[in-house]
C-alpha cells in the first residue's frame, strides 16, 4: 500500500498540478493521421480562445492564471500566499473552479474569471482536488481523500449535494465529464496499475478504457474527451516515456501524438473547443511549460516560457471567445 500511495502523490504532483519563435518557411497542411480536417503544421496557427493553467508567481507559489491561446494577454487571477491548481471552466465561460491550500488543505473554490468573487466550496478536513464542471453547469466532479484513499465525489455548483460516486480501496483521481454528460472519466490503480476507466454519473457501469495489466509500470492518466465525444487524449508513459496519445471513446485506436526524447514528461492534454488543437504541459525545455499542438501532433508551439516550477494544467476555454 504505501508504495501504491507513493507513486500516486508523484503522479499527482505532476498530473494536478499544485505547485506547475523563430521565422521559417510556412509548412504545406497535412491530414490528420486520426482522419478529421487539414491541419497547418505550422506552430501556432490557428490557435484560438482562452487558456487558463496554473504556474510559478515568482515567490514559489502555484497561482492561476489566463491567456490567449496563442500565449498573449498573460494575467495572473489568483495572488495568495498559498498553492492553487487544476483550473476548470465553467460551461458559460463565466467563473473558473479550482483548488486551493489556502484552507490548510486542499478546498474547491470559484472564482469569477476575472478573479473576484470568490467562494469556497467544501468545508472539510480533508483534501478536495481537480474539480471539473459538468457539461449543463448544475454539477463539479472531485476527488477527496475523506475516506483514506482518493475517491471520486460530486456536488452541485454551489457546493451542497455531495455524493461519493467510488468506493474502494484504491486511488481514483482526475474526473472529467464527457460532453453530453453522460459519462464520468476518471483515473485509477484499482488493478493494479494506473489505467483509465469511465462511469455513468452516478457511479454505476464502472468500465476500463486502458489495459496496461502485465506491463510493470505502465501508466495512463489525464484522460480528456474531444468536443464531439468521439475521442479521449490521456497521457501515458507506455513507450517508456510520459508522451500525449489519443484513443477512441471505447479505448481502441490508440495512437501516440508526442514522440520526444527520454527523460521528458508530457501530460494534461485539454482539447480546443473546434478540436482541432491540444495544449498540454512539458518539461522538455527543462522545466515544466505550456504547449499546444494541432491534433494530430504536428504543429507543436510553446505558449509559456516560465521560471521556477514551471507552468502546469492547460485549460481550453470551451466558448472560444478570445478575450
Amino acid at each position: 500500500m504505501r508504495t501504491r500511495i507513493s507513486i500516486f502523490r508523484l503522479l499527482s504532483t505532476l498530473a494536478v498540478g499544485l505547485f506547475f519563435g523563430a521565422c521559417r518557411e510556412p509548412a504545406a497542411p497535412v491530414r490528420s493521421a486520426v482522419g478529421g480536417p487539414l491541419f497547418s503544421n505550422v506552430p501556432g496557427a490557428g490557435l484560438n480562445g482562452t487558456i487558463t493553467f496554473s504556474g510559478d508567481d515568482g515567490n514559489g507559489n502555484s497561482e492561476i492564471s489566463i491567456m490567449n491561446a496563442d500565449g498573449t494577454g498573460l494575467t495572473q487571477l489568483t495572488h495568495s500566499p498559498f498553492n492553487g491548481g487544476n483550473p476548470n471552466w465553467s460551461p458559460d465561460g463565466q467563473h473558473i473552479a479550482f483548488h486551493s491550500t489556502r484552507d490548510g488543505v486542499g478546498q474547491i473554490f470559484v472564482m469569477n474569471v476575472d478573479g473576484t468573487g470568490l467562494i469556497q466550496l467544501t468545508h472539510n478536513a480533508f483534501n478536495n482536488f481537480a474539480p471539473a464542471w459538468s457539461p449543463n453547469g448544475q454539477q463539479i466532479a472531485f476527488y477527496s481523500d475523506r475516506d483514506g484513499d482518493n475517491e471520486i465525489f460530486t456536488m452541485d455548483a454551489d457546493g451542497t449535494g455531495e455524493t461519493q460516486l467510488t468506493h474502494n480501496t484504491f486511488n481514483d483521481y482526475g474526473p472529467v465529464w464527457s460532453p453530453d454528460g453522460k459519462q464520468i472519466t476518471f483515473n485509477s490503480d484499482r488493478n493494479g496499475s494506473f489505467a483509465i476507466f469511465t462511469m455513468h454519473p452516478d457511479g454505476t457501469g464502472v468500465t476500463q478504457l486502458t489495459n496496461t495489466a502485465g506491463v510493470a509500470n505502465v501508466v495512463d492518466i489525464d484522460p480528456a474527451w474531444s468536443p464531439d465525444g468521439r475521442e479521449l487524449a490521456f497521457s501515458s508513459n507506455r513507450d517508456g516515456d510520459f508522451e500525449i496519445f489519443v484513443m477512441n471513446a471505447d479505448g481502441t485506436g490508440v495512437t501516440a501524438l508526442t514522440h520526444h526524447s527520454a527523460g521528458f514528461f508530457d501530460g494534461f492534454p485539454k482539447w480546443s473547443p473546434n478540436g482541432m488543437h491540444l495544449a498540454f504541459h512539458s518539461n522538455r525545455d527543462g522545466i515544466f511549460q505550456i504547449f499546444a499542438m494541432n491534433a494530430d501532433g504536428t504543429g507543436l508551439t510553446q505558449l509559456t516560457h516560465a521560471g521556477g516550477f514551471g507552468d502546469f494544467v492547460p485549460e481550453w476555454e470551451m466558448r472560444s471567445v478570445p478575450r
